[in-house]
């Protein structure tokens, strides 16, 4: 009689040291992989894209994926810092910034394009502008102040003109928040001249979103890198090994060929497909931004 009942204690404890083991696992498989994107143009178009990007993530990797908006570009690197954003699809500034405060942190894809990245200089098609120093006493409308495209990379190409964009134009410049705005705030008269990312421009004129007797270009900016997805270093501790190259494979084998879903997706950034990256490939944005004490 005792052996049996020492037989089933051990079968009880054997039981529950197995479910024991099975719940750490169970726990990471149930933990949500959050991704966010900054809010650089159209917030319906953007939730939108990232919602697939979201299915797409959870479909070829298993895990829980849910996106998650942030109010602007300082919002996203504040929650990617805390670990409430595992992925995020950055600028070349707001990467360094989130890399930068999430030791371990990686840029791990970026479009072909944005290794050749550039930004445009709009005004309204009335005023006699036709190069950066046109601009000293104009009204003037840059996108985030967090922007690469549209406000990091201008400024620094505005001061080799010998333009303070503190002191040169007429009244303080303006940050429109994004992209998009810029471009409404200069067609609407507000501000005599801005500066976007040329991908959102270009896009906007092949849908006739804009006004050309209103607005036009009048400078393109050199090549620089830009836009990458970058992903938190705590993310193999938190879901598990392998985790960090799954989501890796994953965005780089993207072709628009598999799925409906993907062909949206390329479709949304304006790429056939996403390529390696690296952090080194921003160091340059690094270095422009500790000149113009945007990250320390």
């Amino acid at each position: 009689m005792k052996n049996t009942k020492i037989l089933i204690i051990i079968a009880v404890l054997a039981i529950a040291l197995v479910g024991c083991g099975n719940t750490s696992e169970n726990n990471k498989s149930n933990i949500t992989f959050k991704i966010g994107a900054i809010p650089d143009q159209n917030l319906t178009e953007l939730n939108k894209n990232m919602e697939l990007m979201a299915k797409y993530l959870k479909e070829n990797t298993g895990l829980n994926v849910e996106f998650v908006p942030t109010s602007d570009y300082a919002a996203l690197v504040t929650a990617f810092h805390r670990g409430d954003i595992q992925l995020a699809w950055v600028g070349g500034l707001t990467g360094v910034q989130a890399r930068t405060q999430s030791i371990g942190s990686t840029a791990i894809a970026q479009r072909p394009l944005d290794a050749k990245f550039k930004s445009v200089f709009i005004y309204q098609k009335d005023l006699d502008i036709n190069k950066l120093e046109d601009l000293k006493g104009k009204t003037f409308t840059f996108g985030s102040e967090s922007s690469t495209s549209g406000s990091l990379m201008p400024r620094y190409y505005l001061a080799q003109a010998g333009i303070d964009a503190e002191k040169d134009f007429n009244g303080k410049p303006n940050y429109a928040g994004s992209h998009d705005k810029t471009m409404q705030l200069v067609a609407s008269g507000a501000f005599q001249a801005g500066v976007l990312n040329i991908l959102v421009w270009e896009k906007t004129v092949s849908e006739n979103k804009i006004d050309l007797s209103k607005v036009k270009v009048f400078y393109t900016t050199p090549e620089y890198y830009d836009y990458n997805w970058t992903i938190n270093g705590t993310v193999d501790k938190q879901f598990g090994k392998g985790t960090n190259n799954n989501i890796i494979k994953a965005i780089l084998k993207m072709n628009g060929n598999n799925s409906e879903i993907e062909k949206a997706i390329l479709n949304y950034y304006q790429t056939e497909k996403f390529i390696p990256t690296n952090n080194d490939n921003y160091k340059n944005i690094e270095e422009v931004a500790k000149k113009l004490g945007m990250v320390n």
